[in-house]
């Protein structure tokens, strides 16, 4: 049974001289209790919006949020307020996200004041609770941000995220602002935290090698819709889309040549006039006469591996 179910879901915005710039098209993805679905992609691909309109932080512009069972699209901005309870977000600038004039512990304890959950003693003991979860020291709630470093000031974000006990939480970018050092213990510790308290999480990231170690599934999003989704080790394994096997060729490899990474010619196209057929066949090395008047469908394709799990929007491969 799926905790969260994405339907169709669209994000468009107005662009110059009356064109619609299409953010998010028609993407319908799963997330599972306990799953950490990976959400990956070059910039401009749409992941972010994706992830802020199925929190409506953005207002989506067609499809469906199935949450528990209920469509939060229907849901009125009163009614949303208890289900925020249990969605929460990390974002990418861990300074940025942070009010500079409260304190840690003001930061931290906001979302239980606004939810009403306890009294000043029991929320003062919650937010001690949340410092040692994260590995900051119980004196951190009397300091400001700028007191930390961006690590640190991350950690403070995720304890935040964690102040109502969500049961699903959007991780955007919440370690490419940070130093390499510091990425993987971040990345440790989300994926420490998703264990011990059983998190469902999207984790969205524009690198396949920092979204292989925290994810149990992989969507590959390119120009708005998802090219590929399927098991994280059948994805880094075994890429079947084009633009997935370019992703993973750039990540460096020791003992891995330069010259056999894929290099994709050209540049994103353009949201707000999109090419005809499947959008990635400007840039496809492997481009035929039916790329460019038909749009592939996600679907699993015909394999000799009949455990694969994978869905693939390519016309390279025959659906099953």
């Amino acid at each position: 049974m799926s905790l969260l179910e994405l339907r169709h879901l669209s994000k468009t915005y107005p662009g110059a001289n009356g064109a619609v710039v299409h953010a998010v098209s028609d993407v319908s993805l799963s997330i599972a209790p306990g799953e950490v679905l990976g959400v990956v992609g070059e910039s401009g691909c749409g992941k972010s919006t994706l992830g802020r309109s199925l929190l409506r932080l953005i207002e989506p512009s067609g499809g469906e949020i199935v949450f528990e069972g209920r469509d939060l699209t229907r849901l009125t901005r009163h009614q949303m307020k208890p289900v925020r309870r249990d969605l929460q977000v990390i974002f990418q600038d861990p300074f940025g996200s942070l009010n500079p004039r409260h304190t840690v512990g003001g930061i931290i304890g906001e979302p239980l004041e606004v939810h009403r959950v306890g009294t000043r003693g029991e929320r003062k003991a919650r937010v001690a609770e949340l410092l040692k979860l994260v590995g900051l020291p119980e004196d951190a709630a009397s300091r400001y941000p700028h007191e930390f470093s961006g690590g640190q000031r991350q950690r403070i974000a995720i304890a935040r995220a964690l102040a109502l006990e969500p049961k699903l939480l959007v991780a955007d970018e919440a370690v490419s602002a940070l130093d390499v050092s510091i990425q993987s213990q971040i990345i440790n510790l989300i994926a420490d935290l998703q264990k011990r308290l059983n998190l469902s999480i999207m984790f969205i990231s524009h690198d396949l090698s920092v979204i292989r170690h925290v994810s149990d599934r992989i969507a590959v999003m390119y120009l708005g819709r998802i090219v590929e989704i399927g098991p994280a080790e059948e994805i880094m394994t075994a890429p079947r889309h084009p633009y997935t096997q370019a992703l993973l060729s750039a990540i460096p490899r020791p003992g891995v040549a330069r010259a056999e990474r894929i290099v994709l010619e050209g540049e994103l196209p353009d949201p707000a006039n999109p090419p005809a057929g499947c959008a990635f066949h400007t840039r496809c090395p492997h481009v035929t006469d039916v790329c460019h008047r038909v749009r592939p469908q996600l679907a699993r394709p015909k394999t000799d591996d009949p455990a694969s799990r994978s869905e693939v929007a390519c016309h390279l491969y025959e659906a099953a």
